[in-house]
């Protein structure tokens, strides 16, 4: 029987994460010792005391269905949240609480793309929001940068991006997979160009806000009282506390949006686990500047991203940026383009990326998919041992 699937799911990929992910567990299941460089979250565990929390949780039988939006003691803690470490003023029918910052963005622009909609989307970009618009029968419309500008865009790009189609920008800083953010001084630069423009909604991804280097803040668009409406802020728990198996995320947002939001969740997914709604209470409770588990382990990520910077520094192949924030490094190898590499010739980076897990042994993701396919997103989420191991095995192979 041929099975004829809908447009819709035929114009989406699958994620390129995951698609590296399965071929290195095939190669794994084959005996071979492969390095995972290719994912994008913490390999540190928990907070014990946000793991208690959860075991409280579940002797107290929080084991029925929470309210859509998530529980009111959540979404009050979210607000806390947002007053105390980006002095933003939020209620509680204004914040939902989602099974992680993907269903929240993916509820955003549901309640907000129609069809033909254009959305700004600065490359890099998460892989998944150009998919995500598309399955709301948005059109993406990518503003390109490069390693030479930091991989950020300016108020004239973004300026120029703006037609009278556009309804959306999907903005994420500290960035995945760039590793950058914007400062203060850019977002309000930016934010000038956004109030010229009342029609467009902004999507905030800030889920890396507490992995900067530089001890600066990320400043937030939702942070200008002449935006704050038009902002739909998105975070959650899964990075800066090492939950993201635990699926939390949340969006804050003008109580129309909001609504519109929990109207959606309510016919998919529903409300988030009870056990892990009662475990984020606790985490959110204070800020990770004041968990010595959490900022342990930022300067772990630190100390790799300076080891993995020095490394891939050397090789004269790869052009390379010292990453400010998040745990990614976002090398631009197309010096590799046209070359032969251990008698492989090398077209682009899906093939150099597929070089590197098949004769390295390491697992990276091909730049293409995040809009930029001059490069190659390396994550330095893993341990000290496995990326000294890493990059000796990349740098024999290119050097």
């Amino acid at each position: 029987m041929k099975i004829i699937l809908s447009d819709r799911v035929q114009r989406i990929n699958e994620a390129a994460m995951a698609t590296m992910g399965k071929l290195s567990r095939e190669l794994k299941t084959q005996g071979k010792d492969v390095v995972t460089l290719s994912l994008g979250e913490p390999d540190f565990n928990t907070p014990t005391f946000i793991k208690d929390a959860a075991k409280k949780a579940i002797d107290q039988d929080f084991s029925h269905y929470s309210p859509i939006p998530g529980f009111m003691e959540l979404r009050q803690q979210v607000c806390y949240k947002l007053q105390r470490d980006n002095n933003l003023s939020y209620n509680p029918e204004q914040i939902v609480i989602s099974t992680g910052a993907k269903n929240s963005i993916m509820n955003a622009i549901f309640a907000l793309i129609n069809p033909g909609d254009e959305v700004i989307l600065p490359a890099p970009f998460w892989a998944s929001y150009y998919d995500m618009i598309l399955l709301a029968g948005g059109i993406p419309k990518i503003i390109s940068t490069s390693i030479n500008s930091g991989f950020k865009i300016s108020a004239l790009q973004l300026e120029s991006a703006v037609s009278d189609k556009t309804k959306m920008l999907i903005f994420n800083s500290p960035n995945n997979p760039g590793g950058f953010f914007y400062n203060e001084n850019e977002i309000d630069t930016l934010a000038e160009v956004l109030k010229r423009f009342p029609q467009l909604f902004v999507i905030s991804d800030e889920i890396y806000e507490f992995f900067i280097y530089s001890g600066e803040k990320q400043k937030s668009f939702a942070s200008f009282p002449d935006l704050y409406e038009r902002i739909i802020l998105v975070n959650g728990v899964s990075k800066s506390f090492a939950m993201t198996g635990w699926r939390i995320g949340y969006m804050a947002a003008h109580k129309d949006i909001a609504r519109a939001c929990d109207k959606i969740q309510g016919q998919i997914t529903s409300g988030p686990n009870s056990i892990a709604q009662q475990a984020a209470i606790v985490a959110l409770q204070k800020s990770p500047d004041r968990i010595l588990e959490i900022e342990n382990m930022r300067a772990e990520f630190k100390k790799r991203r300076d080891f993995v910077f020095a490394q891939l520094s050397e090789i004269k192949q790869f052009k390379t940026l010292l990453p400010e924030g998040a745990f990614y490094i976002f090398p631009d190898v197309s010096a590799c383009f046209g070359t032969r590499i251990h008698g492989t010739k090398i077209n682009n980076c899906n093939e150099l990326a597929m070089l590197i897990l098949n004769e390295a042994l390491v697992s990276t993701t091909s730049g293409e998919a995040f809009g930029m396919p001059e490069c190659l997103r390396i994550s330095y989420a893993n341990s000290t041992a496995e990326l000294q191991k890493a990059m000796e095995r990349i740098r024999k192979l290119m050097l």
